[in-house]
Parts: structure tokens; sequence; C-alpha cells
């Protein structure tokens, strides 16, 4: 058979659930400027998916310094790669502040978070090293893993028992390998919104030999009396060995970073192959994660005025007797029961007919059977903003539970 043919065979654009319409459930246009209510088919929709957790992306003093380094630099500087024309003050003094922020040595730059933490990991590891990880870990570390030739132990989530026995076949392994040992979680965990044991991982650190990076793309900005993560949160950040996450989430930008020890990170500057052979970050987005971050340190009200809207959200969902799991961060899960179908109408009835729209997230995400509508607060929606969602969720439940989605068929048809 054709390459070709077998893959779309196999692997086609939705498969079976052709019924769904792209545009509609998957790859959404979102129009307008980015705020908690922008334009979604012709129509307002307060939007609910967006990781905008600080409301950076549109604060007026962010926008006029991205503004000014693009008329300033330009899109192109600096050109080439970071270890040959692509270096600048403006880069060095960005690792400089984030790694003062992070109470760490040293910082490297990554132009990408996905891309980033896939490379870290390939970078820290060979054949004799082995990796235990948590089993709830992000696509960008599962795909990082892939590139592991060593052997990799799995634990389930934040199972500090099973954890440990990980951690003893893997000292075995090292000890006649003559390898080390490297433990991977989450600072946040993205769908559940739990926080990854990073506490019971380090108390392990007393008994066995290994280092920790933590991942911590939703609790950077979020988590933390400063903001500086979730390592800060659990009161364990010299703890962590390596601290990863991204500009894409708190900061409202592009790119990452990475935060350890200064020989360690050096290593990392010269062997990170993604980083070596790639295009530096261009200079509008260094001058603006600068701006970033000095609000980030410097105006505690928008960590606070997001944490006021997850409160509400949070217990309003409560309250009236919703299923959100066990976050303890912004990220808030909303589960319900229902197969593809269901999902698909409620979704769309939330999108149409009551101007709320929202990630849905279905099998293989989450079993079989469950419906996970996820809520990302920030801190530019307001009270009112929780009311409304909460309300539309209660009349969507209750359609739900009385079968009208799955009456409605698997044509994705409009319930009003």
């Amino acid at each position: 058979m054709d390459l070709f043919e077998k893959l779309l065979q196999d692997k086609g654009p939705l498969g079976r659930h052709k019924f769904i319409d792209d545009n509609y459930y998957m790859f959404p246009k979102l129009e307008g400027e980015i705020a908690p209510r922008m334009m979604f088919k012709g129509q307002e929709v307060l939007t609910w998916s967006l990781n905008n957790y600080l409301g950076l992306a549109n604060h007026p003093e962010v926008r006029k310094v991205d503004a000014e380094a693009a008329a300033n630099w330009g899109l192109g500087y600096p050109m080439g790669a970071r270890m040959m024309t692509g270096n600048s003050n403006y880069h060095e003094q960005l690792e400089k502040e984030l790694a003062k922020f992070e109470e760490k040595d040293d910082v490297m730059l990554l132009n990408y978070g996905y891309q980033g933490i896939m490379s870290v990991i390939d970078a820290l590891v060979d054949r004799k090293d082995v990796i235990v990880y948590d089993a709830e870990s992000h696509a960008c570390i599962i795909d990082g893993l892939r590139l592991h030739i060593g052997k990799r132990f799995v634990y389930p989530h934040n199972d500090m028992v099973s954890l440990e026995k990980q951690l003893q076949r893997a000292t075995k392994l090292t000890e006649e390998s003559g390898g080390g040992i490297l433990v991977i979680t989450e600072g946040v965990f993205g769908m559940s919104g739990n926080q990854g044991n990073l506490k019971g991982i380090a108390a392990l650190k007393s008994k066995y030999n290994f280092k920790l990076l933590v991942d911590d793309a939703h609790g950077f900005g979020t988590m933390g009396k400063t903001g500086a993560g979730t390592g800060e949160e659990q009161g364990v950040q010299d703890q962590i060995d390596l601290y990863f996450s991204t500009f894409a989430k708190s900061m409202a930008s592009i790119g990452a970073f990475v935060a350890g020890e200064a020989e360690i990170i050096d290593f990392l500057r010269y062997n990170t192959r993604s980083q070596i052979y790639a295009k530096s970050i261009p200079m509008p987005l260094i001058i603006g994660g600068l701006k970033r971050l000095e609000i980030l340190r410097t105006q505690p009200q928008h960590k606070d005025n997001l944490w006021k809207i997850v409160h509400a959200v949070q217990d309003g969902f409560r309250a009236k007797g919703f299923n959100i799991g066990t976050t303890t961060s912004p990220v808030t899960p909303v589960l319900l029961k229902g197969d593809l179908y269901e999902a698909a109408n409620l979704v769309r009835d939330l999108r149409t007919n009551h101007g709320i729209f929202c990630s849905m997230i279905v099998y293989p995400v989450v079993p079989k059977g469950v419906i996970m509508l996820r809520i990302i607060p920030t801190a530019v929606h307001s009270l009112e903003d929780v009311k409304v969602t909460i309300a539309a969720f209660e009349k969507v439940k209750g359609k739900l539970d009385e079968g009208i989605y799955a009456k409605a068929g698997s044509k994705g048809a409009t319930v009003g």
C-alpha cells in the first residue's frame, strides 16, 4: 500500500468522526482583540480557553513595548543561531533576570516550550541513564522520552510509593551501567490542574541519587508567593535541579527557558541541538519578555486578580454540584458524563446559544464516557463573567442529564 494512502487510512483527519465541523470544534477561529470576550463565527463569546493567565497579552505597557521593539529592531534581528551571530546583551539580560527570579544560578533561553523540553531531555541523558516520569506528563515530555535510547520507568500520577519502587529499579540499573537517574514531573498538570508532588519527590533525595526536572508551564507566574512557580508554592524550589517553563502562558508570548546550576546550563548551551542549529529568538520577543517579567515581579495585582477569579470559578462550580476534580491551581476541569456525540452537541449549544467558548476534551485524553470542559481563568475576567458561565453550564448539564444531546444524533446538530 502507498505510504500516504496507508497514513490517511490509519490516521486520517478525525477518522470515523468526520461529522465534526473542523472550524467549529477543531481549529476554531477566534477573532478580535485578545480578551475575555471575542468573536466566534460572527457572534460574541465569553472565552475561557486562552492561556493568558495574568492578562498581559493586551496590557497597555506590554503592547507599547512590543510595538516599539518591533519598530526599532524588526523581526529579523539578531540574525542567526545563538552560538554564531544570534546573541545580544538583551538575551543575556533576560536570562540573568529569570535566573534571579527563579533563585537559580543561570538560565538558557529556548525558542519554544514544546521543542525546548524535548531538546533538554535529549541533551541530558544517554543510553546508560534512566528516566523516571509521572504517567500524566504532557505530550512534549513524552516525545522527549521517545528520544531517549536508555531505560525509562513510569509511575502513576503523584504516587510516591510507586515512584520509590521505580527509583529502586533505576538505582540498580545505573549501579551496573554507571549512568544517572533523571526524574521528570510537572509543576502544574495542564488537564487536571493538580500540582505535581514536588515536596514528596524532593524528600526522596535523601535516599536516592537522582536529579529532578520540573516542567512548570502552568505554574510560572501563577503559583507561589512571588509567582516563581510551584517549587516556591511547595517550599522546595532549591530541590529542583532544572526548572523549565514557557513564555506561552503567564507571559502571553513565545519562547521558553530552563534554569539550574551554572555548569549544567552551560553544558546545555553547547549540547541542546535544537538551539545550536536554530535561529535565535527575535529581539522584539526578548524586549517584550523583559517587560513582561518586570510586570510579573512588580505588579502583584495581576496574580491577585487571577486568584480572585479562580476562587470564584471553582467555588461556584462546586457549590452547584459540578465535579472539578482535585485541582489546586488555576486550571479548572469540569467533568461530565457522555460520549463524543453528546460532547459535540453540548459544546455547540454552549457556543451558539449561550455564548460560552471553552475547550472540549474527550477520549483518549480522558477515559471513555467522560467529557472534560476546561476553564482557564485569567486576571482580566470579571465576577460577572463567572456568574454568566456557571449559569450556562447549569443549563447544558441539565440537557445532558435529560439525554437531549444524545437525541440530537451524530451530526452535531444545533440544540436550542
